[in-house]
């Protein structure tokens, strides 16, 4: 009896097994499939609640079990998509207004200078956006201030949170010189700060001077364009005084234009609906509007190529990253195409490998020979991000953008007094020739090999120098005085002749279009988003990195910074920006 038990026991657990494994399965290949193209309301309000999306600059597949099963906090969405959204709300006439709620809004600051703009050209269609306000920070008051209307919350505790724009620089050479360890940093610039977090307690003159007046253009752009929007003066007065204590602050200084209880902003809602309930109000859910319009956009017409160029620029052919290879073959593919009309290069990134970096120039310049090149920058297009994309037809950045950091430098801890002294191991090299070990981190460079590294720092400059003024038609030596590694923003760019014009994603398609002269034309992205399997297999070879351990805490950007660097990969020389800002 007890043998048929267990058998039993063990049927049941083999069925139970098998129905879970359905289900997961069935739930999984649903997900790699993708769903079909969800049914929105043919009228109604449009409902933009930027705490349930994420704008980013190409949507990617996710592992995340709750994305796969329904059950995400927020819905990726391309910054391309939601802006068409909005375009084709603007000439919907299902749709009567915009209901925004910008609080807790997930995006870069040139992401929301973008949307922004967007829902500017709905405003000017004639269409009213109406926004709502509970905890607004600076970056979600920025977009929210382009609504006709901004009504904040009367529940106890709601208050603003809008202080500015800042970021934190963090040092480490104290705690690496207690582990021992000695960072021997090589560069040219005075303003190339990457790196500088490794041998100082503080930052420099110049790194401090350079960030200040970074931040102090990205703040202008924003406090202006609140100020513009609401009639306003003396915000920064506001901010620094500290008068933005709650709601009747923000009422009394013109920021917000009432403070509502829910049932009163529901029965607003309704009557500018033309309703005489609010339960008879009908919502159209942003992101489903979004992927609905994009699913059923025209594809007729040549093609015009947008390549996302996001992330760390690092050698071979990594699927995660602008990798050179990949991204080389990619181009010339592309240059190949004949149904590829123009292209633009949309550049997200803080630079990485020069090697890489050189890679992909030479065939942007190759592409550049048989079609237009437009680039467009968003958060970044720093380092070699620039020097990927500084010799394109034309260029448009964000003022928000940070670009610029021309400049190089290398890096070779010694962490030999950490191996003799912290860990107590001994070791020998035996070398054929006089620099043997040269490189290998267990002793620090002697005067000849420092020698050596800053030289070709040197020549790897010049190089830098030298493409920056023939891409954009500048001599050498206006050139080096502006670069020297120093970061500036969009804004500033365009007076430095760095860019050519303050504009969107949609507005170097739209140029890249009449450069080839086009009629009809339709967006195709490049490189094609992974499916959930490759993403899937990637994370699986992943087990993790500086970054994921990071994540959330205040050194997050520095290990973003540094995450995908691999020395192992004879990667010696770097054009990149010392952190990846978090601008709060």
């Amino acid at each position: 009896m007890k043998f048929w038990k267990t058998v039993l026991a063990v049927i049941v657990g083999i069925l139970l097994t098998s129905i879970i494994s359905c289900i997961l399965t069935f739930g999984f290949f649903g997900a790699l499939s993708g769903g079909s193209t969800p049914a929105v309301p043919k009228e109604g309000v449009l409902k933009v609640d930027m705490s349930k999306i994420s704008l980013v600059e190409q949507v990617q597949p996710t592992t995340d079990p709750r994305a796969l099963f329904g059950g995400a906090e927020y819905t990726p969405l391309s910054l391309w998509d939601a802006v068409q959204a909005i375009r084709a709300a603007a000439a919907d006439p299902g749709v009567k207004f915009i209901y925004l709620k910008a609080d807790g809004m997930i995006a870069s600051l040139p992401q929301a200078e973008e949307f922004r703009v967007a829902l500017e050209g709905f405003h000017d269609s004639g269409k009213a956006i109406i926004a709502y306000t509970e905890n607004p920070s600076t970056g979600s008051y920025y977009l929210a201030s382009v609504a006709d209307k901004i009504y904040m919350s009367s529940i106890s505790g709601a208050g603003p949170q809008i202080a500015g724009v800042s970021t934190t620089m963090f040092f480490l050479k104290d705690i690496l010189d207690r582990l021992g360890v000695n960072v021997q940093l090589i560069r040219h610039g005075k303003y190339k700060s990457a790196g500088e977090m490794y041998i100082r307690n503080s930052a420099s003159p110049e790194n401090l001077e350079q960030n200040q007046a970074m931040i102090d253009s990205m703040w202008d752009s924003i406090r202006s364009a609140i100020e513009q929007s609401r009639g306003i003066n003396g915000l920064d007065a506001m901010i620094d005084n500290l008068e933005l204590v709650n709601a009747k602050d923000m009422l009394a200084k013109g920021l917000v234009d009432e403070i509502v209880s829910k049932e009163e902003l529901r029965s607003k809602i309704a009557v500018l609906s033309g309703k005489d309930s609010f339960k008879n109000v009908t919502f159209i859910p942003f992101a489903d509007y979004a992927e609905a319009k994009a699913a059923t956009a025209p594809k007729t017409g040549a093609k015009v190529a947008v390549i996302y160029a996001e992330g760390n620029i690092v050698e071979g052919d990594a699927p995660q990253a602008i990798a050179g290879d990949r991204y080389a073959s990619l181009i010339a593919d592309v240059r190949a195409d004949e149904s590829v009309k123009a292209v633009v290069l949309r550049v997200a990134s803080p630079g990485g490998s020069v090697t890489a970096s050189d890679k992909i120039k030479q065939e942007i310049d190759l592409l550049r020979k048989v079609k237009p090149v437009i680039a467009s920058y968003g958060a970044y297009a720093a380092s070699g991000g620039y020097w990927i994309s500084n010799s394109c037809d034309h260029i448009f950045t964000d003022k928000t953008t940070l670009t610029g950091s021309i400049g190089v430098f290398s890096m070779i801890p010694d962490v030999s007094k950490t191996v003799k002294d912290v860990l107590h191991v001994g070791h020998t090299t035996v070398s054929s020739n006089k620099h043997g070990g040269f490189g290998g981190m267990l002793r620090p460079l002697d005067k000849d090999e420092t020698a050596y590294m800053q030289a070709s720092v040197e020549e790897i400059y010049s190089d830098f120098v030298a493409t920056v003024a023939q891409g954009r038609e500048l001599s050498p030596s206006y050139v080096d005085e502006i670069a020297q590694g120093r970061v500036w923003t969009g804004a500033e760019s365009v007076g430095l002749k760095l860019t050519d014009d303050i504009g969107t994603l949609e507005d170097a398609v739209k140029y890249a279009a009449a450069a080839a002269g086009l009629d009809s034309w339709h967006v195709q992205a490049y490189p094609a988003p992974m499916t959930t399997l490759e993403m899937m297999m990637a994370m699986m070879q992943k087990v993790g990195t500086d970054k994921d351990v990071l994540a959330g805490t205040p050194f997050e950007s520095v290990g973003r910074a540094f995450s995908g660097w691999s020395f192992e990969k004879g990667e010696r020389f770097f054009a990149r920006m010392p952190y990846e800002y978090v601008i709060k």
